[in-house]
C-alpha cells in the first residue's frame, strides 16, 4: 500500500499574553508533517522549533492524549477540536488535513472561560457547576456489592451515555450564546437516572442550574451545534431532561413552601 506523503502546512495561531493582554493570529509553518501523527503532536514539534529560535513556546491544555480527559480543546479553522465528528484534538490526526492547507487555531471564545495565555482557558466555572450538585450522598465504610443496587438496564445505559461527558468546553465554545446546557445536563441526568443519586435529585437540579446561570453562560436556544461538536457525542436529550429535572424540582419546592395550597 502506497503510503501518504508529508504536508507542508501553514498554521495562524491565535497568541495572547494573559487576559488583559490584546492577541493577534501569527503565522507559523508547519513543515514535512506525517499525516499520522496527531495534531498535538503536530504542536509539539512547531513548539520544539520555536525553542531552538529562542522563542517563546505556544500554550495550550493537554494531559492524557487518549481522548478521554478533556483537557485538550481549541478552534481548528472555526470547528471546536477540528472537522472530525466525535474526535478530541488529541485524536485529530494529520491525514484530516491536505499538503498546502491554511489552518487558523483559536481558543474557546466565551466569557465564562476567560483566556489564560494563546490557545488556554479557564474552564473552573464547570468545576463550580460540577461542586454546586454533581455528587451522592453514599455512606461510609466498606464498599457494597456491585449488584446491591438493582438498575434496570435502560437506566444504566443511558446514565452512563450522559457520563460520558469529559468536560473539554466544545459545547461551549461551539454554541452562538456560548451555553453550558449540554455540559450541565450531562451531569444532572447522569446521577438523576441512578438509585444512588436520588437523595439530592432535587437540590441538584437547582443548585447546579443556578450556579450554571451565575457563571455567565448563555441560554440554550437548542440550535443542537453543542451536540455535533460534542467528541462524545452526548445528545440535546439530556438538555429536555435537565429541563424537566428543573422544573419539577422548582414545582416539589414551591409546594413544600405553600404547604401543598397552590391554588
Amino acid at each position: 500500500m502506497e503510503n501518504k506523503k508529508n504536508l507542508n502546512l501553514t498554521l495562524k495561531i491565535w497568541r495572547q499574553k494573559n487576559n488583559q493582554s490584546k492577541g493577534e493570529f501569527k503565522t507559523y509553518d508547519a513543515p514535512n508533517v506525517s499525516p499520522d501523527a496527531s495534531f498535538l503532536e503536530m504542536v509539539d514539534v512547531i513548539n520544539e522549533s520555536l525553542v531552538v529560535k529562542g522563542e517563546e513556546t505556544i500554550a495550550f491544555d493537554h494531559d492524557c492524549r487518549e481522548g478521554i480527559c478533556g483537557s485538550c480543546g481549541f478552534m481548528i479553522d472555526g470547528n471546536a477540536h477540528g472537522p472530525q465528528k466525535g474526535t478530541t484534538v488529541c485524536q485529530l490526526h494529520m491525514r484530516n488535513f491536505s499538503d498546502g492547507q491554511t489552518v487558523t487555531l483559536e481558543p474557546w471564545r466565551a466569557e465564562a472561560f476567560p483566556i489564560i495565555k494563546d490557545l488556554m482557558v479557564d474552564r473552573s466555572a464547570f468545576d463550580r457547576i460540577i461542586k454546586a450538585g454533581g455528587y451522592i450522598s453514599a455512606n461510609t465504610g466498606g464498599a457494597p456489592d456491585a449488584n446491591a443496587v438493582p438498575i434496570p438496564k435502560y437506566d444504566a445505559d443511558e446514565a452512563f451515555l450522559s457520563a460520558a461527558c469529559i468536560g473539554c468546553g466544545a459545547c461551549v465554545a461551539s454554541c452562538k450564546n456560548a451555553s453550558a446546557a449540554l455540559f450541565t445536563s450531562a451531569k444532572i441526568t447522569h446521577l438523576a437516572l441512578l438509585p444512588q443519586g436520588a437523595v439530592e435529585k432535587d437540590q441538584r437540579a437547582l443548585d447546579m442550574v443556578a450556579q450554571m446561570d451565575s457563571e455567565q453562560f448563555g441560554a440554550c436556544t437548542s440550535t443542537g451545534t453543542c451536540s455535533a461538536s460534542c467528541p462524545k457525542e452526548i445528545s440535546l436529550i439530556n438538555i429536555a431532561k435537565m429541563n424537566r429535572e428543573y422544573l419539577r424540582a422548582s414545582w416539589t419546592k414551591k409546594e413544600a413552601v405553600h404547604g401543598g395550597d397552590m391554588a
